[in-house]
């Protein structure tokens, strides 16, 4: 997999290939008022008995929402508890600071504390008591989490022989405490997760000390659109990073320093005659087109067929066609499969998805579901399969972590 990282009208592009073809897409766009992932000591301005929600002043420009199912809390036996058993009323008042991190972003600034009918929840960030710090292996639960502070083994790795062994390895290692081990993590020497568990809570002792004081502040950014590509692709074998300044090469560097250095090495600055021209790096590469391929609302599927998608303020829906009846509608759903989990995943849909797939027998759905839970493993974001509906639809949910593509790119004109 080649990585390449590009910068444009102030963006932070990154790009993930194989092959060729485009796997992944993120950016930083230069009005991300909150990021995903990000850390603050906010201050609760007032509580909303109707959405049994806190609003917080996070760093006293931008107002975040907290949920009483994100409240964390100590309780009279000095145990960590989950809100939600009780009102937050009755856990949080006004004038009360709490740590927090950013379970949304938000790119451009609210005024006041409305929200649009297309917004609602997602134009005021989501915000969590449920710290958690991210490696390349290693999902670190901080303290403020669970008392137990028992490790895990992520969820995308189904076999259960192989998790079981995972587990006995991981909570053999010492002071692996509140780990949750990633599905790139499978194969690795001990000596490589106790050195990034050792970073990880190094990092959490850093930050820790400055959740004290009367103003509200952001105490540290989340993941940058590099740092969660190499995150999120550190299962594939990598084989460059490239590069068109020295910025973006000191940038990586840095975090590859730290926790992929067997990444240093692959970092390579490109040479371009036209580099100061816009996008340089992607014309180069030849990838400008499949990018603007993911702004209309179908995707053409490689056999014959095509996906009509059409997002709206509901729901997305997804509709599968075929353009031969020489292919059964079982191959045509298992390709449409594949690159409906690839579209949602590179036009960052979140919410409810709807999709209407060619009509097939119940092996035919089961076969066709086994592969849907297969494709969508690849997607880093949490994506939940709900099955089909009575009328034959396929209904998913995804939990995105940045705002979509269409918003990253509003206002950017290629």
């Amino acid at each position: 997999m080649d990585i390449l990282v590009e910068e444009f009208e102030e963006n932070i592009w990154v790009v993930a290939l194989e092959k060729g073809k485009l796997e992944g897409l993120e950016i930083d766009p230069p009005n991300e008022a909150v990021r995903w992932g990000s850390i603050y000591w906010a201050k609760v301005t007032r509580i909303d008995a109707g959405q049994d929600a806190a609003f917080l002043d996070l760093d006293g420009d931008n107002t975040g929402i907290l949920y009483n199912r994100d409240v964390r809390y100590i309780d009279k036996g000095d145990k960590i508890r989950k809100g939600g058993d009780k009102s937050i009323g009755k856990t949080l008042k006004a004038g009360d600071f709490v740590a927090v991190q950013a379970k949304t972003a938000r790119l451009t600034p609210l005024e006041g504390e409305e929200a649009d009918i297309w917004g609602k929840e997602s134009k005021i960030p989501q915000m969590s008591m449920d710290i958690t710090l991210s490696g390349r292996y290693l999902i670190y639960s901080t303290p403020l989490n669970d008392i137990a502070r028992k490790n895990a083994i992520s969820s995308r790795i189904h076999n259960k022989k192989l998790r079981k062994q995972l587990e006995e390895m991981i909570n053999s290692i010492d002071d692996m405490d509140g780990f949750i081990l990633r599905s790139s993590a499978a194969d690795l020497q001990t000596e490589i997760l106790q050195k990034e568990a050792r970073i990880l809570k190094e990092m959490w002792a850093q930050i820790n000390v400055h959740f004290k004081g009367g103003e509200p502040s952001l105490i540290a950014l989340g993941p940058d659109s590099v740092q969660r590509t190499l995150s999120d692709k550190a299962i594939e074998p990598i084989d460059c990073i490239e590069v068109v300044t020295m910025d973006h090469f000191s940038q990586i560097e840095d975090w590859c320093y730290i926790f992929a250095p067997d990444l240093i090495t692959k970092i390579t600055p490109l040479e371009l005659s036209d580099a100061t021209q816009d996008l340089a790096l992607l014309e180069h590469r030849d990838i400008l087109g499949q990018i603007e391929q993911l702004f209309h609302d179908y995707a053409f599927l490689s056999h014959g067929g095509n996906l009509i998608i059409q997002e709206t303020a509901a729901l997305t829906a997804i509709d599968v066609n075929t353009s031969s009846d020489k292919r059964s509608n079982l191959s045509v759903n298992i390709e449409a499969a594949q690159e409906i989990a690839r579209q949602i995943r590179l036009r960052n849909i979140g919410g409810i998805i709807v999709i209407d797939f060619l009509k097939m027998n119940k092996a035919g759905e089961n076969a066709l579901l086994k592969e849907l839970k297969r494709a969508i493993n690849q997607d880093p974001c949490t994506i939940q399969i709900h099955g089909f509906t009575k009328l034959g639809l396929m209904e998913l949910t995804r939990k995105r972590r940045t705002p979509a593509l269409s918003e990253r790119f509003d206002g950017v004109n290629f």
